[in-house]
């Protein structure tokens, strides 16, 4: 890697390149913008920017090595990117126009829907009644109606809506509505079952029914309010608000898009790609974003296919590293390596260690279920793993021998384990999580430094020093 130092060619410039990566120049300003939001207020491990500079580096490195295995260009990549610019372009290109033709359409669809009929507002008390019911069961759903009606009526009108209610709560066989005091809400024409809407429209503000009879039972209506469906103004914030709901800023976007596509011939990638462009040109935040975008999503599949992969894959390698440093993965307390093993009774748990003798731990749990279970019958389960001490109330009371109480499983109720006590890991599987991941970091590290071999950087001092600072 070859460091600049002194006055660079473009120091006193606006926006400084700041370094130079395998030949692209990279600007102070996109620097600033990363360092920045790197180490703002409430990062735990900030940095300074002579600290930054090496992991800034690394990092472009990585999406050199990318650019150069042409993994922009992999069609699941190019599908993920230009995702992201739809992302970054649709709510840049709202069409309030649009909308409010959406919304005045959904209000003209649904006054149409009313026929210029009142909106009612209204509750009713029900006696249900099923289609088949006899005579015997209608007759009696008829007088339980008309006892209640008979009640209602002798209520004083000013007290009715109230009086209607309670009953409702304690007659009715809406259960629904009946916690409501019998409110249906507002409805208007073509929302009800005809009968019962017929009847409806019947009444005025503050007036009751006579019991109607519907394809679902008896009802009694009371009319709390009616009036005219409102005009335009009046529903227009809330229609909006339901349209949001359903992604009309999307749609808007979106149908802009594609009337742009038909205009120009193009496709709606195109389209899209040219927005984003005039984006980033307006809004450099915009930019930023979009380029730590495009850079994360390269730096994640390059590392993922040369690192975190292959060091997954490297068994050889994780265990000659477990070997190596042995002393870092000690354990504090000696571990159960095995398996705590729930059967139906005490002869399928004598089965299921008869099974055991000769297998690999790593195949105890299968080996021990697909001996004893089938897809019908299960008369086994098993939890595997390292257990330390507190881990598993089982193991502590039958392995390291605690004033523990057994804990079998419901329906599972002989309890017992199989396997044996390790004082220390044996091989990389028992420390694997944690292994694995230093190992990948140590692999990381190794191919950084071959990409640092490998591309040209150039990193001018005298601007780093004026980072945050100008």
């Amino acid at each position: 890697m070859t460091v600049a130092l002194g006055l660079s060619a473009m120091a006193q410039t606006a926006d400084p390149v700041i370094m130079s990566i395998n030949g692209k120049n990279i600007t102070r300003s996109e620097f600033e913008y990363s360092f920045n939001k790197n180490n703002s207020d409430g990062v735990l491990d900030k940095k300074n920017v002579e600290e930054y500079v090496p992991l800034f580096v690394d990092f472009k490195l990585k999406v050199a090595e990318a650019e150069n295995q042409r993994i922009d260009t992999l069609t699941s990549i190019r599908k993920e990117l230009d995702g992201y610019k739809e992302q970054m372009v649709v709510p840049t290109l709202v069409d309030s126009a649009f909308i409010e033709r959406e919304a005045r359409k959904t209000y003209d669809q649904t006054a149409a829907r009313f026929e210029g009929q009142d909106l009612l507002t209204a509750s009713h008390i029900l006696v249900l009644l099923r289609q088949d019911a006899t005579a015997e069961q209608e007759a009696a759903g008829k007088a339980r109606i008309d006892s209640i009606y008979e009640v209602l009526k002798a209520v004083p009108k000013e007290q009715l809506a109230e009086r209607f209610a309670e009953l409702a709560k304690e007659k009715s066989d809406d259960k629904g509505s009946a916690q409501r005091g019998g409110a249906l809400g507002q409805f208007g024409k073509g929302m009800m079952i005809p009968d019962f809407e017929n009847a409806a429209f019947a009444l005025k503000a503050g007036e009751m029914s006579a019991p109607v009879k519907s394809t679902v039972g008896y009802h009694l209506i009371y009319m709390t309010d009616r009036h005219p469906f409102e005009p335009y103004e009046f529903h227009h914030d809330n229609i909006i608000k339901f349209l949001e709901q359903r992604g009309i800023r999307e749609a808007s976007a979106n149908a802009y898009i594609d009337s742009i596509a038909q205009q120009k011939g193009c496709s709606r990638a195109e389209v899209i790609d040219e927005l984003h462009q005039g984006v980033m040109a307006k809004d450099s935040e915009q930019r930023y974003l979009s380029q730590e975008y495009y850079d994360g999503t390269l730096m994640y599949e390059v590392t993922k296919k040369d690192v975190w992969d292959k060091a997954q894959l490297d068994v050889e390698g994780q265990e000659a590293y477990f070997q190596a440093n042995k002393k870092d993965y000690a354990w504090d307390a000696p571990r159960f390596c095995g398996i705590v093993i729930h059967a139906k009774d005490a002869a399928t748990m004598a089965k299921a260690k008869k099974v055991l003798k000769g297998v690999a731990e790593e195949d105890y749990a299968k080996t021990v279920v697909s001996a004893l279970n089938n897809d019908s019958v299960k008369v086994v389960r098993v939890e595997k793993g390292l257990f330390k001490q507190g881990d598993n109330a089982n193991v502590d009371k039958l392995v390291f021998k605690q004033k523990a109480e057994l804990k079998p499983m419901t329906d599972y109720p002989v309890t017992d384990v199989y396997g044996k006590v390790a004082k220390a890991p044996r091989t990389y599987k028992d420390v694997k999580g944690q292994l694995t991941t230093d190992y990948q970091s140590m692999m990381e590290k190794q191919w950084v430094d071959e990409l640092r071999k490998k591309y040209t950087v150039v990193v001018f001092e005298d601007v780093v020093k004026t980072v945050n600072n100008h």
